[in-house]
């Protein structure tokens, strides 16, 4: 085999990859006697062809499976493929609709199936061809796929175990309803994106008016208006920025502030605010409604304490003599002209509740406070000028329940602003004859305002049709006056009862919780669209109103009865989102839209359609993830001794620590291996990822509304009375639940499962409505079928049996006896006959129905990693590679399938599927955007392949695997040869130069390497570049391997590329040429050796070119390296190198990297003044001691690598002439002679000196600019130091250099 001039990867890639498979190079034997190593491919789905992730995916994987391959582990990489139900489902449905104009209910289940079979034959094969030319060394006679047999036979295995141990079960529950494809999600199937939406307010008019306090605070008034209020004896006053409301004998809550505290224009931008607020209700010619009357009490109360208790101004009164002096003001007219009820003096203002006595006004005992102290706190601090803010706050207080908030308020504020151990707080006895009340019994008259309408806040206005109440939170003022009262709900006409609940918001304009500060109060409840109303609705029984069909428009036909001839008819057929502005127009022209509110939030869509999904109320098949297992058949009770740490008893169940999650549920069997350390995550960061969401899963919901995929094998019937035939079924292989009418499930498991049994059969001779559920193990188990004889009904035959039963099982089950032998002596007798048949047939011949619906896609995912491998059968290769070792995948899918593998392989299997996860980045495009067809920003691999190969792909891939969350790769467009236009990067030119210059490095070496002495003959070697080459190759085995097993695949990618590219080729392979030319053999044995570990080392990261070089060594230098042995012909089968720590040197490393910065040095001198390469030139060098023999015993290299003519070396130093040229490392010193033309490089440098002076002058000008270094940004500054600094090094260079040359 000759090597080609130039690297072709189209060449040597086929070849080379049918060498492989003839040879068997891929399979994993169960019979292997070697430590198993296995890793399961993440199942590409059949819906299209691989993108440039699974490139990434499956290269990562082929290099783990080569590495551990070559390191003596007996190697499984199962590939396969997945059904991807919705996925696949919806893009045959689509080009069906496209090239046919049929839909999928045009065709009988079975004929639509078989299209998506043919889809997936196609895709998959193509799949399969891709990963094969990426160079994947899968197992692919155990090639799998989710759907074939053996998988099959591990779903209905698994879901026969959930379905008898009650972990599977049939409920109907709100879920995640995808309108596109029509069919139930589960929550990690849900992609949240942030919409531009609103927040529509709807007004709902109340059944009667409702009588409810007016909001107080800060009543709204004109600038300067003022007067007395509609309140008999309240007199109201304007302040600067507020009003204030005085009553004879009222009760206030006074806030008065330093005058630094509250700048002026932050006041008036709050009173522009109120006048904002005011002006909007009066030019719609309204009132303010209750949110508006809110934000304004917040714009001066709470909201100004929050600014002052952030530690706005000199916070004087935190000296202790100012504030005593405060204190002493605030008590020096208590009991006389006052009482003074509560008092805090905090840094910058102080809180009061006091109730004025007499004729005493509240503004002239504010006047009194602030004269006694701002003089003589002026005076202790030693400054003039206004000590208080003139503007104060004051709270007419009304009633008692404002009265205890206003104290409590005022003792909790040093709390509030996180002052510990604050001393200037308390409160005061009150000495009134009718003590606290005194002062909070309606201090203010209370105003009523009448209620006709109560306004919600939404964004989905077309979910209101199914409204079934409204909800406030308890804690809401108007709660007491409105809870229990109905509104009628508009377009519909229903009367719904407005309810408490926790649930609700409370409505807050500052807030930094969104839904407070949108909040009304007011919560339309919609149990059957909203989950949080729908957990409302089941705290308070509501009904549940589902006003959408599965398409997602409009429908009176699935649970909305009150439709027809009300205002809401026209509605119905429109599309949600159509209703959706259809109704808030309704809404528009009835004056029943209050309000519409820009809102950002986050919506579900669909994973796969990518629509956004509808909550929806739907019946269907659970999996229950946090329920104990009462058979866990795994040593639960030893795992909770071992860990006790990790584990907290409640109600004599074992929880883990800190959670809802019982250790014997399936969500804790996938949780406890991550805590005890047996599943790691890398990166480490993921472990959150997948403990979060296993601490917060929610039942799963399995079923899917499809018919590509596993249908469930469960068979159900309704009636008055159980069917005997149910009872007989129990022969074979099935498990059956019976709901009865309270709610109660009976399971009995199978025939061996005589309680349950009895429990069913005791069910025959009553009378009550039941759901009978058949989950049978095997569908086609055949048994002995009870059937009917000629002229027999079923009716007749199951009376026959039900009486037969009544009379003579119970005793034979008291024996434990067969029962199948009763009826076979017995039942012949009654008009029944016996008939071999598969259990379906029989079951279905009972009246029994098979559900509709499909397996979700993840719960035959879940199986994967023992489904392949023959689970439930005690397989081979289950024995030998279950568990395996790694999964390697996206992040995308630590939730939709690693949390559910390893749930699953504890549960079926016994153990988890693997131990460690790696989670490797996703490609972006060079802007940060997701790669996709929509953007056209996608890469094809395949492209790649044609126009870079597949090692340069694989290479680059690799390279830019490092453990971070995303990587960017530029994308540019390209021509190919056969002229089509594709997408491509630079990035990937980085592996097409790497595997070229491998490839020219390779061909230099086995040119010369013919005829190499062995081992035994050169080594050990005294020659330093053989010492350091070696050195070096030994830690590079070393970096490579722990880059391998710790999963840092970017460091593996550039460890071989510094070794490969700038130490073997462009120093080692230099300076053996020269030897090997002067006739030295060494060099040969050591080329020969170092290129095999390097092969070896590349192979699993670039097997295609490797495999084609060491092809060729063998050839040339078949037995090669220390052990002198006959090399694997195949390096697939190769060892992996070992690490030979005797021949790690760092003192070789140290003395060479020396010589070679001598050496590069002397090339750039070479360079800079412009000696042709064919020139050689005259050197002296300067050193002593241990340098000087280094420079001695290493003048054949110096001069072949630098072009030295004549090398001389002294010890004591040298005078130089004016035309050298000199260089420098370490305590060396040389000096290149002849090569600087004098009066050529005086003038250069001389005009180089003069540039470098403007340009420090210009600096230093800028630097001594005071305005320039006090307003530009930090940063920048700095750089221009550093820019002066480098300059003036550059000036002083240059001038040394001057002064050199005379």
């Amino acid at each position: 085999m000759e090597l080609a001039k130039t690297y072709e990867p189209k060449q040597i890639e086929g070849p080379a990859y049918q060498t492989w498979e003839q040879a068997g190079s891929f399979r994993g034997d169960p019979a292997d006697p070697r430590p198993s190593y296995c890793i399961v491919i993440p199942p590409p789905n059949v819906t299209a062809a691989l993108h440039l992730g699974h490139a990434l995916n499956n290269t990562l994987q082929d290099i783990l499976v080569r590495y551990r391959r070559m390191a003596g582990r007996a190697a499984l990489w199962m590939p396969g493929t997945d059904h991807a139900g919705i996925a696949t489902q919806t893009v045959v449905e689509k080009r069906i609709l496209t090239e046919e104009k049929k839909r999928r209910t045009d065709f009988t289940r079975e004929a639509f199936v078989q299209r998506v079979q043919a889809w997936k034959d196609e895709y998959e094969a193509r799949i399969l061809n891709q990963l094969q030319l990426m160079g994947c060394s899968c197992d692919w006679d155990r090639t799998r796929f989710t759907m074939d047999e053996i998988c099959a036979r591990a779903v209905r295995a698994t879901f026969f175990k959930l379905f008898a141990d009650g972990l599977i079960y049939r409920g109907k529950r709100l879920v995640n309803w995808d309108p596109a494809t029509q069919t139930v999600l589960a929550d990690d199937e849900v992609e949240h994106e942030t919409v531009k939406g609103s927040f529509w307010y709807l007004k709902y008019p109340l059944e009667e008016a409702a009588h409810i306090p007016r909001l107080t605070g800060v009543s709204p008034v004109e600038p300067g208006d003022q007067g007395v209020s509609g309140e008999s004896g309240v007199a109201r006053r304007t302040g600067a920025y507020l009003p204030h409301w005085e009553k004879v004998g009222g009760t206030y809550a006074v806030t008065f502030r330093l005058a630094d505290s509250l700048p002026k224009h932050v006041l008036e931008a709050w009173a522009r605010e109120r006048e904002i607020i005011v002006q909007r209700a009066k030019q719609q010619g309204r009132e303010l409604t209750y949110q508006e009357r809110k934000e304004l009490h917040y714009l001066y109360s709470q909201r100004v304490d929050s600014f002052l208790n952030s530690g706005q101004g000199k916070c004087e009164l935190r000296n202790p003599q100012v504030a005593g002096i405060v204190h002493d003001a605030l008590f020096h007219f208590a009991r006389d002209r006052y009482e003074l009820i509560a008092w805090c003096i905090m840094p910058n203002h102080v809180h009061v509740v006091v109730a004025p006595l007499g004729e005493n006004k509240l503004s002239e005992i504010l006047h009194s406070w602030k004269s006694f102290t701002a003089k003589q706190a002026n005076t202790i601090l030693d400054r003039t000028g206004q000590f208080w803010q003139e503007e104060y706050y004051d709270h007419l207080i009304r009633d008692e329940e404002d009265f205890n908030h206003s104290v409590n308020y005022v003792l909790g504020n040093p709390v509030s602003a996180n002052l510990k151990d604050w001393p200037w707080v308390g409160r005061t006895e009150l000495h009134g004859p009718e003590g606290h009340a005194t002062h909070g019994q309606d201090a203010r008259a209370t105003e009523y305002e009448t209620v006709t309408h109560i306004t919600v806040a939404t964004t989905r206005p077309e979910t209101m049709l199914g409204d079934t109440a409204v909800a406030m939170n308890p804690a809401d003022p108007r709660a007491k006056y409105l809870v229990g009262k109905r509104v009628r709900l508009p377009l519909v006409g229903r009367l719904i009862p407005i309810v408490a609940d926790t649930h609700v918001v409370l409505p807050d304009p500052e807030s930094d919780d969104e839904k407070a500060k949108f909040s009304t109060g007011f919560l339309k409840v919609t149990p059957a669209h909203d989950p949080d109303d729908y957990a409302i609705g089941q705290r308070h029984g509501l009904a549940m109103v589902n006003v959408m069909a599965p398409d997602g428009t409009i429908s009176d036909r699935h649970g909305w009865d009150d439709a027809s001839g009300t205002d809401a008819e026209p509605f119905v057929g429109m599309d949600r989102f159509e209703a959706r502005e259809a109704i808030v127009e309704w809404f528009r022209k009835e004056d029943l839209l209050e309000d519409v509110r820009p809102y950002d939030h986050q919506v579900g869509h669909s994973y796969r359609s990518h629509v956004p999904i509808e909550p929806y109320l739907s019946d269907q098949w659970y999996v229950a993830v946090k329920q104990p297992i009462v058979d866990c058949r795994l040593p639960i009770d030893d795992w909770v001794s071992t860990h006790a740490d990790l584990v907290e008893q409640k109600d004599g169940v074992a929880y883990l620590k800190g959670t809802d999650v019982p250790v014997n549920s399936l969500a804790g069997l996938a949780l406890a291996p991550l805590l005890d350390g047996r599943l790691q995550f890398t990166p480490e960061r993921y472990a959150a990822t997948y403990r979060t969401w296993l601490e917060n899963l929610r039942d799963w919901p399995i079923s899917r509304q499809l018919w590509w995929g596993h249908q469930i094998p469960v068979w159900s019937k309704e009636g008055k009375r159980l069917d005997a035939f149910l009872v007989s079924i129990a022969q074979c292989r099935a498990t059956i639940q019976v709901m009865r009418e309270n709610g109660e499930t009976l399971v009995c498991r199978g025939f061996d499962d005589y309680e349950g049994w009895a429990r069913l059969r005791n069910l025959v001779d009553e009378s009550e409505f039941l759901k009978c559920y058949v989950c049978l193990e095997d569908p086609t188990e055949v048994v002995s079928a009870l059937l009917p004889k000629e002229n027999t009904s079923w009716e007749q035959a199951s009376e026959t049996v039900r009486k037969a039963l009544s009379e003579a099982a119970a005793a034979q089950l008291k024996a434990d006896e067969s029962w199948s032998s009763f009826d076979r002596q017995t039942l012949g007798d009654h008009g029944l006959r016996l008939v071999e048949m598969p259990a379906s047939k029989w079951i279905e011949g009972c009246g029994f129905v098979r559900d509709g619906d499909v397996l979700d896609t993840w719960f035959s995912s879940a199986l994967w990693p023992f489904s392949t491998l023959g689970w439930p059968e005690p397989t081979p290769e289950l024995k030998k590679f279950y568990p395996g070792d790694v999964l390697c995948t996206a992040r995308e899918i630590i939730t939709l399938w690693v949390s559910r593998m390893v749930m699953m392989g504890q549960y079926c299997a016994g153990d988890i599927p693997f131990s460690d996860v790696f989670i490797h980045a996703m490609i972006q495009d060079g802007l940060g955007r997701k790669m996709s067809k929509s953007l056209g920003n996608g890469i094809d691999p395949l492209d790649i392949i044609d126009s870079h190969g597949a090692d340069a792909m694989r290479y680059t891939l690799a390279a830019m695997t490092s453990q971070t969350q995303d990587v960017r790769m530029p994308v540019e467009a390209m021509t190919l040869p056969d002229g089509r236009r594709v997408n491509t990067s630079p990035k990937f030119d980085i592996g097409r130069n790497f595997c070229n210059k491998l490839w020219n490095a390779s061909r230099f070496v086995m040119m010369n390497i013919e005829g190499s002495p062995a081992w035994s003959e050169i080594h050990p070697t005294k020659d330093l570049a053989d010492a350091w080459i070696l050195s070096r190759l030994q830690q590079t085995v070393r970096d490579v391997t722990r880059a391998l097993e710790e999963f840092r695949f970017n460091e593996l990618a550039d460890t071989l590329y510094h070794f490969t590219w700038d130490e073997f080729c462009d120093w080692y392979v230099e300076i053996a040429k020269s030897r090997i030319n002067a006739g030295e053999p060494a060099p040969k044995a050591i080329l020969a050796h170092c290129l095999d570990v390097i092969l070896r080392m590349l192979h699993p990261i670039a097997p295609f070119i490797t495999e084609a070089l060491w092809q060729r060594l063998n050839e040339i230098a078949p037995v090669r390296g220390p052990g002198e042995e006959q090399a694997e012909p195949l390096l697939v089968a190769a060892a992996w190198p070992q690490a030979d720590a005797s021949l790690i040197c760092p003192s070789a490393d140290e003395r060479f990297v020396l010589l070679t910065d001598l050496v590069r040095q002397i090339r750039n001198v070479r360079t800079q003044h412009n000696v042709p390469p064919s020139r050689k030139v005259d050197v002296e060098a300067e050193a002593a001691g241990a340098h000087a023999q280094l420079v001695a015993d290493n003048a054949g290299l110096l001069c072949s690598q630098a072009q030295i003519a004549r090398l001389n070396v002294q010890s004591g130093p040298i005078v130089p002439p004016k035309t050298a040229a000199s260089v420098a490392s370490g305590s060396i010193r040389m000096y290149v002679l002849d090569i600087i033309d004098r009066d050529a490089e005086i003038a250069r440098l001389r005009k180089q000196r003069e540039q470098l002076a403007k340009g420090i002058a210009s600096i230093e000008s800028k630097l001594n600019n005071e305005r320039f270094v006090s307003k530009a940004p930090a940063d920048v500054v700095a750089k221009e130091r550093q820019r002066l600094a480098d300059y003036q090094a550059q000036y002083e260079a240059a001038e040394a250099s001057l002064q050199a040359l005379g």
